[in-house]
């Protein structure tokens, strides 16, 4: 088995390495003078169970080719078996037809992931479950779940006091998984979008008042969902609340919206590397994926249960 990374999530996937007590594949990712990438890999593959570590996360369309050259160049080179482990999977947004004439690049993209010559793909917490059936290779969806949930227990005590709330009636599967682990209730905003990175809530539905709220989301963009739901929730008489989210997009203004917001805290996994302003002593915290991404490896390699991770 071997471990390939991009230079989108290098801290991680050197932790996901560390874990597995492997080093890293010596390998050049690099660009031409016209930002062309150029990738060497400088190790024998050949026949090798390769697993390529590379987030799409912004700038989501360099990361997105690196990966692809990377699957390329471990093809060419006769590795064995490709994994393409991707902790966030970029373009799940555009997972359907949102109105006329409009792409579905998450099906786009699966598509070019397959072809450039990947075996598997091992993600977490996809947008929406339906993208693994956009990949005709099979296709592992780890759940931030347990991280979440164990952090929750280390930070928050009495968990019999707190609400678990999903900021939108799409995202209460993942947020009943959260609060079933801790055997707490289950809140839900109705969000109403006005436009794309536009939402506005219309109603709370269960009673957060003199509750410690945990808003639970699979990632967070420009902030405007959270810093709104977490805002409403206060409204209507709940004590605090924080939030807790697998993906940090963090785009635009957001770390500067959620700083300034009624949240306490917004903790979030390392899937996507930290911007910097996100590290100056806000109110963001992150909590690391690495030996779930790890040991997700680790079964595949040894061709075990991934899903036996979760039971």
């Amino acid at each position: 088995m071997k471990l390939l990374a991009g230079n989108s999530n290098r801290a991680l996937a050197e932790a996901v390495a560390s874990h597995l007590d492997l080093p890293l594949t010596k390998a050049q990712v690099k660009r031409f003078a016209d930002d062309e990438v150029w990738v060497t890999i400088d190790e024998n593959v050949r026949g090798e169970d390769v697993f390529v570590i590379q987030s799409t996360s912004y700038p989501a369309n360099d990361n997105l080719m690196e990966l692809l050259v990377c699957i390329d160049a471990l093809k060419r080179a006769s590795a064995r078996r490709i994994t393409a482990v991707m902790p966030y999977f970029g373009y799940a947004r555009q997972d359907r037809k949102t109105g006329g004439r409009t792409p579905i690049s998450a099906k786009l993209v699966a598509n070019l992931i397959t072809r450039a010559g990947a075996d598997r793909v091992l993600t977490m917490d996809l947008h929406s479950g339906q993208i693994q059936g956009f990949f005709d290779i099979p296709t592992d969806n780890l759940l931030s779940a347990p991280i979440l949930a164990a952090d929750i227990k280390e930070n928050h005590k009495k968990t019999s006091e707190l609400m678990i709330v999903s900021p939108d009636v799409g995202g209460v599967v993942r947020a009943l998984a959260v609060a079933t682990r801790l055997n707490a209730e289950l809140s839900i905003v109705d969000k109403r979008r006005s436009g794309p990175g536009k939402s506005e809530v219309a109603n709370i539905i269960g009673d957060v008042s003199g509750r410690r709220c945990i808003l639970i989301d699979d990632m967070i963009d420009g902030g405007g969902t959270l810093t709104n739901a977490a805002q409403a929730l206060i409204d209507n008489g709940a004590e605090e609340v924080s939030a807790y989210v697998t993906h940090g997009v963090l785009s635009g203004a957001a770390v500067e919206r959620v700083n300034s917001s009624i949240l306490k805290e917004l903790v979030m996994t390392d899937s996507i590397s930290a911007p910097d302003r996100a590290m100056d002593g806000g109110k963001i915290r992150y909590v690391s994926c690495d030996r779930l991404i790890g040991e997700a490896i680790r079964r595949i390699a040894n061709e075990e249960s991934v899903s036996k991770l979760f039971d």
